[in-house]
């Protein structure tokens, strides 16, 4: 078995033993080990300081680059900055022959205790940080999620502030964004506008059928045939979802010859490959034709009721929605119209006791 290891009160009682030539040059020798540690430590304290530095300002960069949100890359760098010192500190601590198994034993039952006390919160900064970097939803987006719609306000670290129609403002905690559904209205760029018109039983279909599609099309803003016709036309450019600012060289002066703008430049290039081929996988597909039909949908009780479809702009959605409903009310109204709303009807029978 290895030998025990000798009490502080042991040791005391064997230099006591020694000679005192003996007991100098193991002082001396002591301290001028110290001496290089302490002179390795403080070297390597400021070594690390600038790497430190440097990977700071590498992230920084980064997170600019990609245009990450401010108040993630507050969070992120600061963060980087906290383990990157601790780390250091840790290795200083070691060279000068301190012990820092039970510090690090200390510090990460610390960090259990504190992530169990904190799950639920640390569940919504990590929600908070997966959606300021895949970006499901930003801020001005019409956004329906938790059981709440409304436009995107804020987005923080930890919650989401929608405001719905009335002007309620509305807290959702990132965990349950971040892992449930979210139907992202402003997402797409062009949609479909549904409505439901009733005429009465006994009246011609092709006729109102007729009648709605002249008052769709009319409209300016509902498309005629192809979305991307349409775009051309009002001069709209379509939509990449992979897009990054930033990306156009030809705008910006040639910067330093620096490992990070190196990498940044491949980055740009793969990009603009990718965004390239996506553009050209785009356009062999064939186009959808999205002009406005009407269909007869349902024989209700009291109605023929029609299906009315379009499509427009995101932003001209509710617009389009309501002008042409009114459209439809006024011509079926008009005056010499052959089209008529039909009214809830009910037929009664009565019987005669008398007459069985």
């Amino acid at each position: 078995m290895p030998d025990s290891v000798p009490s502080p009160k042991d040791e005391l009682g064997m230099l006591k033993n020694l000679p005192v030539d003996e007991l100098l040059n193991r002082m001396i020798s002591g301290m001028v080990t110290l001496a290089i540690n302490l002179t390795i430590a403080i070297v390597v304290f400021y070594v690390g300081k600038f790497i430190i530095g440097k990977l700071y300002n590498m992230v920084r960069r980064i997170m600019l680059q990609r245009s990450v949100d401010s108040s993630l890359a507050t969070f992120v760098l600061s963060f980087v900055r906290i383990v990157l010192f601790f780390i250091l500190i840790v290795i200083v601590i070691g060279i000068l022959g301190i012990e820092t198994s039970s510090f690090l034993a200390i510090f990460a039952s610390a960090g259990v205790a504190i992530g169990m006390a904190l799950s639920g919160t640390l569940q919504n900064f990590a929600g908070g940080v997966l959606i300021l970097l895949l970006k499901p939803y930003k801020v001005g987006d019409y956004i329906e999620a938790q059981g709440y719609a409304g436009t995107v306000k804020e987005i923080q670290i930890f919650h989401t502030v929608i405001v719905t129609p009335d002007n309620k403002a509305i807290i959702i905690p990132n965990g349950g964004l971040s892992t449930g559904s979210v139907n992202n209205w402003s997402r797409e760029d062009y949609r479909r506008v549904d409505w439901t018109i009733g005429i009465s039983y006994g009246e011609d279909i092709k006729t109102a059928r007729d009648t709605i599609l002249d008052i769709i099309r009319s409209d300016p803003r509902t498309v005629k045939r192809y979305i991307e016709d349409d775009r051309h036309e009002r001069g709209f450019a379509a939509p990449e979802a992979s897009s990054e600012p930033g990306t156009d060289d030809a705008l910006e002066p040639e910067p330093k010859r620096t490992l990070f703008n190196i990498f940044s430049s491949k980055r740009r290039q793969i990009h603009r490959r990718n965004a390239e081929r996506q553009r050209k996988t785009e356009a062999l597909l064939p186009k959808v034709d999205r002009s406005p039909s009407v269909v007869l949908g349902n024989l209700a009780d009291s109605a023929v009721e029609l299906k009315a479809r379009a499509w427009t702009r995101t932003s001209d959605y509710w617009g389009v929605y309501h002008d042409v409903l009114e459209a439809i009310y006024n011509r079926v109204n008009a005056p010499g119209s052959s089209l008529s709303f039909p009214f809830p009807q009910l037929d009664v029978h009565l019987s005669n006791p008398d007459n069985k």
